[in-house]
């Protein structure tokens, strides 16, 4: 579930609680968390509802000023309607591994282990250190631009830098993408891989 931007700020001050989406099943549940730019934003419900159950109250709660203007907002489907609560949940975990930037041994072997393993399971080879040090040159170039450079598609590229996020190594902008303290701490001379790893990592 994607929050436009205007409604996640207003959703982390409390003013927005509740979302309504059409889909095929829902993509969030009940007691679970949702992590977006803004932080983490915790599942309250969900509930599948009928389009006569959309009151102005939902609206409101939905962020928008009418029930008409949050009936508009709807995906022009046939799919079931889902009404989702939620509240403020805390800071995306992410946010504070990605300034980590002291480094141990330790540290260094599992994020090369973590980095070892993905490049073993693509079918396409090797790719995790490439893609870092990619966007390490390239920081905020729009994710099918940088695809398209590597001769891939755009949402397998996503998905293969979203792997990178989780372990604290890039951060997304407004428009593509950066190394995090964490990302560029991993690649700094002082503790950059070692030249045989590199060179069997590359395309």
């Amino acid at each position: 579930m994607i929050l436009p931007r205007p409604l996640r700020e207003r959703a982390f001050a409390g003013e927005v609680t509740a979302a309504v989406r059409r889909w095929k099943r829902p993509t969030v549940r009940a007691g679970g968390t949702l992590r977006t730019p803004s932080g983490v934003l915790a599942i309250d419900s969900v509930e599948r509802v009928l389009l006569t159950d959309l009151t102005a109250e939902v609206a409101h709660a939905a962020g928008y000023p009418t029930r008409r203007a949050l009936v508009e907002s709807l995906a022009p489907t046939r799919n079931p309607l889902y009404l989702v609560c939620f509240h403020p949940g805390g800071p995306d975990p992410r946010v504070a591994l990605r300034e980590r930037t002291e480094l141990t041994d330790a540290d260094r072997a599992e994020l090369d282990r973590r980095l070892d393993g993905y490049d073993e399971r693509s079918p396409r080879g090797p790719w995790t250190r490439q893609t870092l040090r990619t966007i390490a040159e390239q920081p905020g170039v729009r994710a099918p631009d940088l695809a398209a450079a590597a001769g891939e598609e755009t949402k397998r590229y996503k998905t293969d830098v979203r792997k990178l996020k989780e372990l604290g190594l890039t951060e997304s902008l407004e428009v593509g993408y950066r190394l995090s303290p964490r990302g560029r701490a991993y690649l700094s001379p002082s503790t950059a891989p070692a030249p045989g790893r590199a060179a069997s990592a590359g395309r």
